[in-house]
């Protein structure tokens, strides 16, 4: 998985890189998302992970597939993944992509884990605590889990903050078993 994650970040910069000379972020974003998708589909991922089918085939059904969906840019990129037998690294290259755009564009995403759910305002006041935090604009996708008890825990990449109320008790706790002795 990691020699899997490495080659799809190494594609994914390369298209990063045409992207920004091109001045199109935003197409190579949806072009990416789109090849991911259509090499996803159960028909199509059945297809492209056979050894039986031959590989002009695949290319013949990517193109098809493809056709008008994506500049001629990203359909090279796709046929290049096709002939390499790397169209499984379509969806981790697309997700390293966008950590690329994110990043450039200052934004970061942060999964917030509650012990009830989050009504808007507090999601509001959450997102615009961790932009102060980090600097950057940041998206909360919200989550739930009641063994948290209270507080937030947040997760933006490799960051964690830990502000639960089960966190903090268990700190309290090794506090007083470590005055008892």
């Amino acid at each position: 998985m990691a020699s899997r994650s490495v080659s799809a970040r190494r594609y994914a910069e390369a298209a990063f890189d045409l992207a920004v000379e091109g001045g199109a972020l935003a197409a190579w974003s949806g072009d990416l998302r789109t090849i991911a998708a259509f090499v996803e589909e159960p028909d199509v991922a059945g297809i492209v992970k056979s050894g039986r089918v031959p590989r002009p085939d695949k290319l013949r059904l990517l193109e098809a597939g493809l056709a008008g969906q994506v500049s001629p840019l990203a359909m090279n990129l796709a046929r290049l993944l096709s002939e390499r037998s790397k169209l499984g690294l379509a969806r981790d290259m697309q997700t390293a992509f966008q950590e690329m755009v994110d990043e450039r564009s200052g934004v970061a995403h942060a999964t917030v884990t509650t012990a009830v759910p989050l009504a808007d305002d507090e999601r509001t006041a959450i997102a615009a605590r961790l932009s102060a935090l980090t600097g950057k604009r940041v998206d909360v996708t919200a989550a739930v889990d009641e063994s948290i008890i209270g507080g937030v825990i947040a997760r933006i990449g490799d960051q964690l903050i830990d502000g639960s109320t089960r966190t903090r008790l268990l700190a309290l706790k090794r506090r007083l078993e470590g005055a008892t002795k």
